[in-house]
């Protein structure tokens, strides 16, 4: 038991804005003030190491409560403070990086007696002292910070651009034929008697799965496809130039090849390659279930000669309805919000040896989120608090409009318990199944940075792999959304009749159609990921159209520009890849359980505690190894590309 350690005490709302401004002044003095003394020397190696620790635990105090409240925070005034907050974080975080007093302080230590863990840490900390241009002549350096200072400020316009660009359409109710009555309900008709329908995920997702208005699909689908521009574009042109500027200084031939010497994957080329390599694997099964959809079409429209993104969803749910007998709108009778949530809980704990319990009285920054502390089951039945979570599931204006796991705080051992935050954007009464498997995604983050909060060294703690390995484990935890005896423990319609095993079945084989063109649309943002960050293209969105002519089996939808609201050009940057990369590794680990029993606690808690508890503490590949006994393979990815 750890009584002492507590999690943060979140302010008020209506404070929450000089709650920030302290955090934010405190942490950086705290940072600015260990800095000079490590100026000044240290007695060993071993004493070095925990000031910076120390020192990077104050500056994660700072830079994970703005990240949040920039994104999730309801008060507009809360989240340009939090913003302004990453921005001085960021200026500082250069500052120090770059500084030659403090690298001659650790490049002179005499890492001889550290322990494994610190001597990592050693490494990794003059690895980063070098990207961050410490070498460099003194007016190179200062163009390096203007450059980083400026790559902050676009990351949070762009996304601000994106929050706040919520597009709609308006329709008459007639046009609504074919979405469930429950979404039909909660959009009635406005004092002009139209419809209106948003771009955000609730709106959007269903109705272009649903509606048999093909033109209205267009439409919503034009405007889907094109938030964040004209205003995005432009600020993504400064944003490649200056990325590549970046890279330049520090002698890397382009942006990829700088962001990749930390990944598994290790250089920029090689991203290209598998981006080719698995296109191409995918090709033919992409070729076939196109195919179908086509004719599908032509039932609608018989002169049909393609089809585009604005009917791939429609298309590809009708064919599941009637080659599969899956009917959406069934299965969603089965996924009460509130029920997945719980049953959501319920599964994780069971698989981890987790608690989640409800805190009721837990202070927030919106009245949609829920606090849970989690407690950690030992084999003696003890009890430990490792972590707090929060769960905002539901959309508003303002916020955040992807999926997504947010850190509150890094946990540290003895010191710090982990915090994370689940961010979405899902419908609040009946889900889609697809929501649900996100759902599940996600979480796979959040358990993963709680289970790894007991890491001695905040820089290992959490979800502190290479960026290419990080989905991974959300990948896996898909696997446990679509098991039939898992899904019947709280996928149940309003009798309380669970999911029948036969339909989730169907499901499987009805989520198998369509793997081809899905893979190879993956591809396709990641053609655009690395595309974009190798060579300066004048019109980005021809570059785009021309890229998904080679990549997609879908054709550009004119007047559209999905690469301004792409938001991970700015956080993945070069690296989109890292989605498939990851689910060809999540493939593998997930062939070490057992299909009869995914609950198997001598292969769940080796998983736990040999990947997920480890965080950064080694490299992927080694914990990957480490828990399958064999270094990881393409097979299993290969062989479910061909089931």
């Amino acid at each position: 038991m750890r009584p002492e350690l507590l999690p943060i005490a979140l302010p008020q709302p209506r404070v929450a804005e000089s709650w920030l401004d302290e955090r934010a002044n405190h942490g950086l003095r705290t940072v600015r003030g260990i800095a000079d003394e490590v100026r000044q020397g240290c007695s060993s190696a071993e004493e070095a190491i925990g000031r910076w620790n120390d020192l990077e635990i104050a500056m994660s105090e700072v830079v994970s409560a703005a990240s949040l409240f920039s994104e999730v925070h309801p008060d507009e005034q809360v989240r340009a403070r939090a913003d302004l907050a990453l921005q001085d974080a960021q200026a500082l975080q250069i500052e120090l990086a770059q500084d030659p007093v403090l690298y001659a302080v650790f490049s002179g230590l005499d890492a001889t007696g550290l322990s494994p863990l610190r001597a990592r840490a050693l490494d990794r900390l003059l690895r980063d002292f070098r990207r961050a241009g410490v070498a460099l002549a003194p007016p190179q350096r200062a163009r390096l910070k203007e450059i980083v200072d400026r790559q902050v400020v676009l990351g949070q316009v762009i996304s601000k651009n994106t929050r706040d660009d919520v597009r709609s359409i308006k329709l008459a109710p007639d046009r609504l034929a074919g979405m469930p009555s429950d979404w039909i309900q909660a959009h009635p008709p406005g004092e002009d008697g139209l419809v209106t329908i948003t771009t955000d995920y609730p709106d959007a997702i269903p109705f272009r799965t649903f509606a048999r208005d093909r033109a209205a699909r267009q439409e919503l689908a034009v405007e889907f496809l094109s938030c964040g521009w004209p205003a995005n574009d432009v600020l993504l042109q400064e944003l490649f130039a200056l990325r590549a500027e970046h890279a330049g200084l520090l002698g890397f031939d382009t942006w990829a090849d700088y962001d990749a010497q930390v990944k598994m994957i290790g250089s920029g080329p090689k991203i290209w390659e598998f981006v080719t390599s698995i296109s191409a694997a995918a090709r033919e099964r992409a070729s076939i279930d196109k195919e179908v959809l086509l004719d599908r079409l032509r039932q609608d429209v018989p002169d049909a000669t393609d089809i585009t993104t604005a009917d791939v969803m429609y298309y590809a749910e009708a064919i599941r309805r009637e080659n599969y007998a899956v009917d959406a709108q069934e299965v969603r009778q089965y996924f009460d919000a509130a029920a997945v949530r719980e049953g959501l809980l319920s599964v994780t704990g069971r698989l981890f040896g987790l608690t989640w319990l409800p805190v009721q009285d837990a202070v927030t920054w919106h009245e949609d989120v829920l606090a849970y502390d989690v407690w950690l089951q030992d084999p003696a039945g003890k009890g430990e608090l490792i972590g707090r979570i929060y769960l905002d599931l539901f959309p508003r204006e303002g916020k955040y409009k992807h999926a997504a796991q947010f850190t509150l705080a890094s946990g540290v051992a003895d010191r710090h318990l982990a915090e994370g935050v689940l961010v979405c954007n899902f419908s609040r009464g009946l889900m889609e199944h697809d929501e649900v498997v996100t759902l599940f995604h996600e979480f796979g983050h959040l358990v993963h940075h709680i289970v790894a909060g007991r890491q001695p060294l905040v820089r290992f703690s959490g979800v502190a792999t290479e960026w290419d390995f990080v989905e991974a484990p959300s990948q896996m935890l898909e696997e446990w959304a679509w098991d039939p005896a898992v899904l019947a423990t709280f996928a149940k319609d309003r009798d309380g009749r669970p999911i029948p095993a036969d339909l989730v079945e169907r499901m499987r084989r009805g989520n198998d159609f369509g793997k081809g063109y899905q893979a190879r649309t993956q591809m396709f943002y990641a053609a655009v990921s690395y595309d974009f960050h190798v060579a300066p293209h004048d019109d980005l969105t021809e570059r785009l159209r021309e890229l998904q002519s080679r990549f997609s089996d879908f054709p550009y939808l004119p007047g559209t520009h999905m690469h301004c609201s792409f938001g991970h050009l700015d956080g993945y940057s070069s690296g989109y890849y890292t989605y498939m990369w990851s689910l060809v590794i999540a493939k593998d680990l997930f062939s070490a359980f057992d299909p009869a029993d995914l609950f198997d606690p001598q292969i769940a808690l080796a998983y736990r505690d040999k990947v997920l508890a480890r965080g950064g503490a080694a490299d992927a590949a080694d914990l990957v190894a480490d828990f399958l006994g064999r270094p990881y393979t393409f097979d299993a990815y290969a062989r479910w590309l061909a089931e």
